[in-house]
């Protein structure tokens, strides 16, 4: 059992917390009062980053303190919306939010994952109809591993999970976000993931 914050209470934060209390660990869900993040912080060994990528670098940065020696596994994307709502352009175009969250917070492993796929699948991979890929970037492999891990819990397999090499390796996942609103235009609200074919 691991102490894990779960920072944003939206889709993605409320079903990777059901999902990770059902496999044992004790979560807490920070939600937008005041002090809430940081209080969840503190306590826990492993912080997700489930907010809008849009200002992730400035809240966080502000719980500097309790992230220090942290592992911050980033889930989010960083993207403006377009007309309906859905990601239009990369705001870190060049670089990536998990670089930029790293460079804001040096005593933290931050780890990027699960950020090329609509969320139900993050918690519920064997819905698909073929196998997905989830993929891991970071600069402590130590992080990583245990993030790895956690993954498992989440019932990925160990043969899905794609280690991609340092934080930099995120611009490669989050860019694929541009894929998401085509898709979703042209199939709907389906679940789906990026996969490696091999």
């Amino acid at each position: 059992m691991t102490a894990i914050a779960v920072l944003g209470n939206g889709r993605v934060g409320g079903n990777l917390a059901a999902a990770l209390t059902r496999a044992g660990h004790q979560v807490t869900v920070a939600d937008s009062t005041p002090g809430a993040a940081a209080d969840a912080a503190r306590t826990a060994r492993i912080v997700i980053n489930a907010t809008p990528g849009a200002g992730a670098p400035e809240r966080l940065a502000a719980l500097r303190d309790e992230l220090h020696g942290k592992i911050l596994v980033d889930v989010s994307n960083a993207t403006t919306d377009g007309p309906d709502g859905l990601p239009a352009d990369l705001l870190h175009p060049g670089s990536s939010l998990a670089e930029q969250l790293q460079e804001a917070l040096p005593e933290t492993s931050v780890v990027k994952t699960l950020n090329t796929m609509l969320y139900p699948v993050m918690t519920a991979p064997t819905m698909l109809s073929r196998p997905p890929t989830v993929f891991l970037s970071g600069e402590d492999p130590q992080a990583k591993q245990t993030v790895r891990e956690l993954l498992t819990d989440l019932g990925w397999h160990k043969e899905w999970i794609t280690d991609l090499g340092g934080i930099r390796t995120a611009r490669a996942t989050e860019a694929a976000i541009l894929f998401v609103p085509h898709v979703i235009r042209a199939d709907g609200f389906a679940p789906f993931a990026i996969s490696i074919a091999r």
